[in-house]
């Protein structure tokens, strides 16, 4: 038996607009769209891709599943995230080489920074 991972589930108050949002962060494409959901991938036949749904509940708590990002430059993705509307988490450790941010419904995610040799 073989598994294809086809994409992970958000959900979202607002799928259409979290979903356009991560679309243009990750420079990904729409491939599905209704008033209610929205599916991204990297490439119209690439997958995993990201399908967001609407929930009446919000968020209330750390995601207990999050994406990490290793880009060529940490410092110029983060302010290109938070141009776009991503928000700082606060917390800090000492020699921490990832950045922690929240996306425009409040969902974590790491910026990371250089691979150690």
């Amino acid at each position: 038996m073989a598994l294809e991972w086809e994409q992970i589930i958000v959900d979202s108050a607002d799928p259409v607009a979290l979903g356009r949002w991560w679309a243009e962060a990750l420079g990904w494409v729409v491939v599905d769209e209704s008033e209610e959901i929205i599916e991204i991938r990297p490439e119209p036949d690439r997958m995993p891709g990201l399908l967001f749904v609407p929930v009446p509940e919000g968020k209330t708590s750390k995601n207990r599943l999050h994406p990490d990002f290793r880009p060529d430059d940490q410092a110029a993705e983060v302010a290109r995230l938070l141009s776009l509307g991503a928000r700082r988490v606060d917390t800090v450790q000492d020699g921490q080489r990832w950045v922690t941010l929240l996306d425009p419904e409040g969902n974590e995610f790491c910026v990371l920074g250089e691979r150690k040799s």
